[in-house]
């Protein structure tokens, strides 16, 4: 009888040390699959942010996509990273207009190769006379960062580099 209670305590001690063990790698790869959730979701508020925003820009019409104070560009860049054309608090944080590029390309004649349609006469500028685009590209150019944080763990910045690229059907 003696030896059965002797058992039980070392059996409690045994489940209490696997336990003080097994915890700290368990909240380690909980809060790892929080953070992937978290850059899942921060990956795909970008990326749909930027569509929103092709896809306004490349419906505008009378729009100066040539020109990138143009007001009609700018009201599209605030309304896509805000969800008001005023320019409120962006739905992405950290994410704002001066990272945002629009870009114009075109399709040449002899390929199927797509180019950037420069904004002259010739080009894309239709304020100019010039024709319109066949895509509208936007994209963040130096990357949007995102920091991973995991307590205990040394992370490097992951910068997403996103480009969107949409048919233009403004006019």
């Amino acid at each position: 009888m003696m030896r059965l209670r002797g058992l039980i305590r070392h059996r409690k001690g045994n489940s209490l040390i696997e336990t003080a063990l097994f915890l700290p790698l368990f909240v380690l790869l909980l809060m790892g699959t929080a953070q992937i959730g978290r850059i899942t979701y921060v990956y795909y508020s970008v990326q749909k942010t930027l569509y929103n925003l092709a896809r306004l820009v490349g419906t505008r019409q009378g729009a100066n996509l040539c020109d990138a104070n143009d007001p009609d560009i700018l009201n599209a860049k605030n309304f896509a990273l805000s969800g008001s054309s005023d320019g409120g608090d962006p739905i992405v944080a950290g994410l704002n207009a001066d990272m945002i590029s629009i870009r114009l390309e075109r399709q040449e004649a002899d390929s199927d190769i797509l180019s950037e349609c420069e904004c002259s006469i010739t080009g894309c500028d239709t304020s100019l006379g010039g024709q319109p685009p066949q895509y509208v590209v936007v994209s963040i150019p130096d990357g949007f960062p995102i920091t991973v944080s995991i307590p205990y763990l040394t992370l490097q910045t992951l910068t997403f580099r996103l480009s969107v690229r949409v048919p233009f059907g403004g006019l």
